[in-house]
C-alpha cells in the first residue's frame, strides 16, 4: 500500500488507558505517566471529565469498590467515555504476577493502567436509568435481609430483660423496612413493563421464585444477549479445571458474582426437588455418584442458562 493512502495518512490512534482508582473521599488518577488528585465530589467527578475529554481514543480501567465507584462511573458513561469497572481480585492477582506488592492509590492506578494495556478489557455498559433503580432496591433488600440474620439469633440467645424488648423493636422496624422495600420493587416493575416482562419469564421457571428472579435481573442485566456458555461463566457457576500431570484436582467454582448465586442456590435447592426435568437431573447426577454440593452446582448452571434461554426465546417452552 502506498504511504500516501487515506488509510495511512489517518491511522487510528492507539487505544489510551487511564488507571482510575476510587475512594469514598478522593480519586486517583495515573493518565501518561502522571498522577492527578481529584475529590470524589460532583466537582471532581466534572474536573475528571473536562481532563479526560481532551484525550482521543481513551478508555478508564477502575475497580468495584462497594459503591464509590457508581457515581464517577456514572460521570463518565454519561460524557460517552468508555469505562471499564473490573473485578478488584483480578487486579490484585494482576499486580503481584508483575512483582508490585506495595499498595498505594498512586500504585494502585498506575497497575490499573498496566492492566488495561495487558488486557484491553471492554467498556462496562451503562445501566438505563430503570436498572440501576432495580439494582439500588434489589441491594437494600439484601442488606436488610442479611441484619435480620444476624439478629434474630442473638435474640434468640436469652438477652438481658432489659434488652429483649429492644431486640424486638429493631427487628419490627427491619421487618416494616423490608416490607416497603418490597412494595418500591412492585410499584419499579409495576412502572417498567421490560424489566417486569423479564421477571415474569424467571419467575415463571418452576424453583425461581419472585425474589431470585429480581436478584438475578438486578446482578445479571446482560441475561438473553448471552449464549449458554458465557451465561454459566458471567455467574462464575463454570467449574475451574485444577490438574497437573497425572494428577487430577477438584474442580471448583468461585469468583466476584457472588450476589448472583446466592440467589440461584436456594433456587436450586427447590427446583431439585420440585422441577421435574431438573430433579430428575440432580437425581442422575447424584446416582452416578456426584457430590450433593457438585449436583446442586449443575442445577444452578443450568437455572441460569435456562433463565438466559427463555429470555433469547420469548416462544420456546419451559423446562417445568
Amino acid at each position: 500500500m502506498s504511504p500516501n493512502t487515506p488509510q495511512s495518512m489517518n491511522p487510528t490512534p492507539a487505544r489510551v488507558y487511564a488507571g482510575l482508582d476510587i475512594a469514598k473521599a478522593s480519586l486517583q488518577l495515573h493518565l501518561a505517566d502522571r498522577f492527578h488528585d481529584l475529590p470524589n465530589t460532583p466537582a471532581g467527578h466534572a474536573r475528571l471529565v473536562e481532563r479526560l475529554r481532551a484525550v482521543p481514543n481513551l478508555q478508564v480501567i477502575c475497580e468495584a469498590t462497594g459503591g464509590y465507584e457508581r457515581d464517577p462511573v456514572a460521570a463518565l458513561q454519561a460524557a460517552a467515555l468508555p469505562v471499564s469497572v473490573l473485578n478488584p481480585a483480578r487486579v490484585r492477582h494482576f499486580a503481584r504476577a508483575a512483582g508490585r506488592l506495595a499498595k498505594t492509590d498512586p500504585i494502585d492506578a498506575s497497575v490499573l493502567t498496566a492492566y488495561g494495556q495487558a488486557f484491553r478489557p471492554a467498556a462496562t455498559p451503562a445501566p438505563t436509568p430503570a436498572q440501576s433503580q432495580l439494582a439500588a432496591l434489589v441491594a437494600r433488600r439484601l442488606q436488610l435481609q442479611e441484619i435480620l440474620v444476624a439478629e434474630r439469633p442473638r435474640a434468640q440467645a436469652g438477652p438481658p430483660p432489659e434488652l429483649r424488648r429492644r431486640f424486638g423493636q429493631l427487628e419490627r422496624q427491619r421487618e416494616k423496612q423490608l416490607a416497603k422495600v418490597d412494595a418500591l420493587l412492585e410499584q419499579h416493575l409495576q412502572s417498567q413493563s421490560e424489566l417486569a416482562t423479564k421477571a415474569e419469564k424467571r419467575d415463571a421457571i418452576t424453583g425461581v421464585g419472585r425474589i431470585t428472579a429480581l436478584t438475578v435481573l438486578a446482578e445479571m442485566p446482560q441475561l438473553g444477549q448471552l449464549n449458554r456458555r458465557e451465561a454459566a461463566a458471567w455467574a462464575e457457576l463454570t467449574p475451574w479445571n485444577r490438574d497437573s500431570g497425572n494428577w487430577k484436582g477438584k474442580r471448583c467454582i468461585g469468583g466476584g458474582r457472588a450476589g448472583v448465586r446466592r440467589g440461584p442456590y436456594m433456587a436450586a435447592l427447590t427446583a431439585s426437588q420440585f422441577n421435574p426435568s431438573l430433579k430428575a437431573f440432580y437425581d442422575r447426577l447424584r446416582a452416578a455418584g456426584k457430590p450433593a454440593k457438585v449436583a446442586l452446582t449443575t442445577v444452578m448452571r443450568k437455572l441460569i442458562v435456562l433463565m438466559n434461554h427463555v429470555l433469547k426465546n420469548p416462544h420456546s417452552a419451559l423446562a417445568n
